[in-house]
């Protein structure tokens, strides 16, 4: 097994969709919480190459940037499609749910109190392009992209669980989204994981917002 490690703080976001990904996939992995004293006051910030976490390590193989390291995992367990124009597509999705992701990562850490409203507004227009995808993909049956699952779609899986949380109807107008959301999280691994502890008694965001 690869000798994989997480160093992060001891929360679920950004470091979620990798650990769902390696769940799914039957791996197992370290992980190396880091205080926020231990953050401000120590050297951890300059051993990572933009000065930020999450860090991950396969043995003597370090990276940052979550995104990157998705699509490390990825390449290395067949999840970036069956040729080059549906890796390429896998991109496009993922940078969407990047797009989507920054949105909440503003709400949740700089306007909660004052755009909270506004955003569940947004979340029917911002959630109709992932709507369309699947929809062109066999009817929404599938993934994103093709019949196999992708890193894209553990990213999105994600980002749509913490929505729903956040606003529990928001998917009440992509009734392809909800099944999909649902059908990928009764994967039995991912299911697994979910209901573990290691899931469940960490928190979705460092300032306790959601």
């Amino acid at each position: 097994m690869p000798d994989y490690t997480i160093t992060y703080f001891p929360v679920r976001g950004r470091c979620s969709s990798m650990r769902m990904l390696m769940a799914d996939q039957g791996q197992t992995w370290k992980e190396e919480v880091i205080s926020k004293d231990e953050w401000a006051n120590g050297n951890m910030r300059y051993s990572c190459a933009f000065g930020q976490l999450p860090k991950f390590s396969d043995g003597d193989f370090v990276l940052v940037q979550s995104n990157t390291i998705l699509r490390y995992l990825a390449r290395q367990h067949n999840l970036y499609g069956k040729d080059v124009k549906e890796a390429t597509l896998i991109d496009m999705v993922n940078d969407g749910a990047e797009d989507l992701r920054v949105k909440y990562g503003i709400l949740i850490f700089k306007e909660y109190e004052t755009g909270k409203d506004a955003f569940i507004k947004n979340l029917p227009a911002d959630l109709k392009p992932f709507e369309a995808i699947l929809a062109k993909n066999n009817g929404g049956k599938d993934f994103l992209v093709g019949n196999k699952i992708s890193y894209a779609d553990y990213n999105l899986v994600d980002l749509l669980s913490n929505l729903v949380v956040l606003s529990p109807e928001c998917l009440k107008g992509t009734p392809l989204l909800k099944a999909y959301l649902e059908r990928v999280l009764n994967r039995p691994k991912l299911k697994a994981y979910l209901l573990s502890d290691a899931h469940t008694k960490v928190p979705i965001n460092g300032n306790l917002k959601q």
